[in-house]
């Protein structure tokens, strides 16, 4: 059988349709997990022994469960007690909190990094806690954890293609339906391939151009 590219042709307009519906699936789970993750990792570093317990027993779940297991319980299991969510809304929810429970550990790793003597000095200015957090230690945070949270953001780009087991016809869905359309699907995971590699490598580039853009006063100063 040769190798022939040709018979991708009528599909690409398809083929791109899930495309942009991973991107938009994407996007919005990365937001949600770093707001999920900011907030995981603000209550795991505070001083309330409960809350600090509760934010460790979100993260032990969901990084212990397969997240093909936590999306079939949103998707098939929840309708069986009266919740229905479409399938892209249910896969933007589950990656956004499965990807929180990582990207609470790397913030919070990112705060406890942080030189204590940073934060004596800034209550010692008069600053109240919340401003001391929002102002001073999340931005600390976040700037030293750029590249792990690209590591787990990559990995949330990738784990999107299981989104196609729940109908949702995402980039790896699209390329399933015209695999089965074509009886052609070397040349259709040979492209899938090529198109996740190119996009975790772009993502990787932009990763890398931000955590340079935010420590560019570290650089200048060495």
């Amino acid at each position: 059988m040769t190798f022939d590219l040709t018979i991708l042709a009528p599909h690409i307009p398809f083929l791109m349709k899930g495309a942009v519906l991973t991107a938009e699936a994407c996007v919005l789970a990365l937001a949600g997990s770093l707001c999920i993750g900011t907030v995981v990792a603000a209550l795991v570093t505070s001083a309330s022994p409960l809350l600090s317990r509760i934010a460790y027993v979100y993260v032990d779940l969901f990084r212990n469960i397969p997240f093909i297991v936590q999306l079939f319980f949103f998707f098939y299991g929840l309708p069986e007690i009266g919740i229905y969510i479409d399938a892209f809304t249910t896969g933007v929810i589950a990656l956004s909190i499965a990807g929180g429970a990582f990207t609470s550990d790397v913030i919070r790793s990112g705060i406890l990094s942080i030189d204590p003597g940073i934060l004596e000095a800034a209550e010692v200015s008069g600053l109240s806690k919340p401003t001391i957090f929002r102002k001073i230690v999340m931005p600390i945070a976040l700037r030293t954890s750029v590249r792990p949270l690209g590591s787990v953001f990559i990995n949330l780009i990738l784990t999107s293609s299981i989104l196609s087991t729940i109908t949702l016809n995402e980039l790896t869905g699209s390329a399933k339906i015209v695999a089965s359309d074509t009886f052609r699907p070397f040349e259709i995971y040979a492209v899938l391939l090529v198109a996740y590699a190119c996009l975790t490598y772009l993502v990787s580039l932009g990763i890398g151009a931000l955590h340079r853009y935010l420590n560019r006063d570290q650089t200048e100063a060495a």
